[in-house]
């Protein structure tokens, strides 16, 4: 017996060993880039369709022989205005929002029209060259890079034989898939529904039968009658569950509200990381507060807010929110739904606006997200611009972008160039309490002290024999408390 116990323990004993030895080589900053070892970004990918899955028995031996098997879309948009370089830029941008949802993308099609075909959104010669290569790439999604109305969509699926998708529908997946906390599901499936509503169909005739007594599915009263079809007493459901989920991300909100109010009651200044999606705003986050937050190379990475403290130089307290990314013809269903989520961005006292440095068109990065700003009402607040990705940048764009905008600055959350120049900034940009004190605060009032230090400025500050006597600018309630406690003047 003391044997085996001795070789357990030297067994053990190499165990720890190597443990050891595989922690000293590990360079946990190097890793963070490369390995993304985040049990959520584990978690989002930990599901894909698999292939040959069928209602057909099969050996079960061959499911681990099985392939992944992704959705095989070909991209369709109408270029009707800007240059051929943005119109290029625009299908780029529609293939990474494809490739997010977890589609493999075969080809893609511009076509130069003054505007859409209010029929087929591409013309009719179009819409056959489509089918062609739909059928040669062995596509079963067309994704259009812009909103088709029902009837579009409809025409479309009938001529090409597949299944058709617009921008809209696409983002609303990618939100769907990254959905986490129980008030984004909810936002989510407000967006969905309210982009269903008017594109609800059914095969035939199915939904145009009039239903009443028991063909109504035991609707009950208000549902029997010759006057209701199906699709009516569906819109009316999917109205019900509208107004349902409205009510619930209405209560979910009150909670952010609170935490607002509470800050705002001790006048703690507010930041918000705004920006186009996959500019950065997560890194950034997390190197300025070590937050954690999940970050990827993907689009809308991030959909719920995270709000974290921080501390100047001098020690006054402020917060950063980051916020969900905008991006060009953002669902108008998304901004409704996200209206609580949003309201870290309005409700900021600064928003630093993250612009990736490294993109082919910058400045229409900037143009959408300040037009979604100003849409929700933030178009007045002070802004920074933060060129992120500087390090895969092209230098001459950057150094455009920080003559064109005034209050801008330049840096890669990844090499962590600039970012001590723009902590700087943002402390600078801070809003400054009005009232200025000169006061003798008795030390046992240490905690007026304190809130001094959180939310106001001090100029000097020594320590007497009787009290603390400061020089500072504070807000008005702390002004007038600090002079009920401060000792008269001698």
């Amino acid at each position: 017996m003391s044997t085996a116990g001795d070789s357990y323990d030297q067994l053990f004993d190499e165990l720890l060993r190597e443990s050891a030895k595989v922690a000293a080589d590990f360079d946990a900053e190097e890793q963070s880039y490369e390995e993304s070892a985040q049990a959520d970004l584990v978690d989002r990918h930990a599901l894909r369709r698999v292939q040959g899955f069928s209602t057909q028995l099969q050996d079960i031996s061959e499911a681990e022989y099985r392939k992944l098997q992704l959705e095989r879309v070909v991209l369709v948009g109408v270029w009707t205005e800007g240059s051929a370089e943005m119109a290029e830029n625009s299908l780029a941008e529609l293939k990474a929002l494809a490739e997010t949802a977890g589609s493999e993308v075969l080809d893609g099609l511009i076509q130069r029209r003054d505007k859409p075909d209010p029929a087929t959104y591409i013309g009719s010669g179009k819409v056959r060259e489509l089918r062609e290569i739909v059928v040669s790439t062995g596509a079963d999604t067309v994704v259009c890079d812009g909103e088709l109305s029902p009837s579009q969509l409809r025409t479309l699926e009938d001529k090409l034989k597949v299944k058709v998708v617009d921008r809209v529908a696409l983002i609303l997946d990618i939100f769907a898939q990254h959905a986490k906390s129980k008030e984004g599901k909810a936002q989510v499936e407000l967006a969905q529904i309210a982009y269903l509503l008017p594109r609800l169909r059914g095969w035939g005739d199915s939904l145009s039968r009039q239903v009443g007594g028991r063909a109504a599915g035991g609707a009950g009263i208000g549902g029997r009658g010759p006057g209701e079809t199906k699709i009516e007493t569906d819109r009316r459901r999917i109205r019900d569950k509208m107004a349902k989920l409205r009510r619930e991300i209405k209560e979910m909100k009150t909670a952010r509200d609170t935490k607002r109010q509470e800050r705002r009651r001790f006048n703690i200044p507010s930041v918000a990381i705004a920006g186009y999606t996959n500019a950065g705003k997560s890194s950034l986050l997390n190197a300025l507060t070590g937050a954690g937050v999940l970050v990827e190379n993907a689009l809308f990475a991030t959909l719920d807010p995270t709000v974290r403290k921080c501390e100047t130089a001098e020690g006054r307290v402020y917060t950063l929110a980051d916020t969900v990314g905008f991006v060009r013809h953002l669902p108008h269903q998304l901004v409704d739904a996200f209206k609580s989520t949003l309201e870290e961005v309005t409700g900021s006292d600064l928003i630093v606006h993250v612009v990736d440095g490294s993109h082919p068109d910058p400045f229409e990065q900037i143009r959408a997200v300040r037009e979604v700003i100003a849409d929700i009402g933030g178009a007045d607040i002070p802004e920074i611009i933060a060129i992120n990705k500087i390090d895969i940048a092209n230098p001459e764009v950057v150094m455009e972008i920080l003559r064109k905008e005034p209050n801008s600055y330049a840096f890669s959350v990844r090499t962590k160039f600039g970012i001590e120049g723009l902590i700087h900034a943002i402390e600078k940009s801070l809003p400054h309490p009005a009232v200025e004190i000169s006061a003798v605060i008795p030390y046992h009032r240490g905690d007026l002290v304190s809130a001094i230090h959180e939310s106001g400025e001090i100029l000097s500050e020594d320590h007497l024999a009787e009290g603390t006597a400061i020089h500072a600018y504070v807000d008005g309630g702390l002004a007038k408390a600090i002079e009920n406690a401060a000792l008269p003047p001698q």
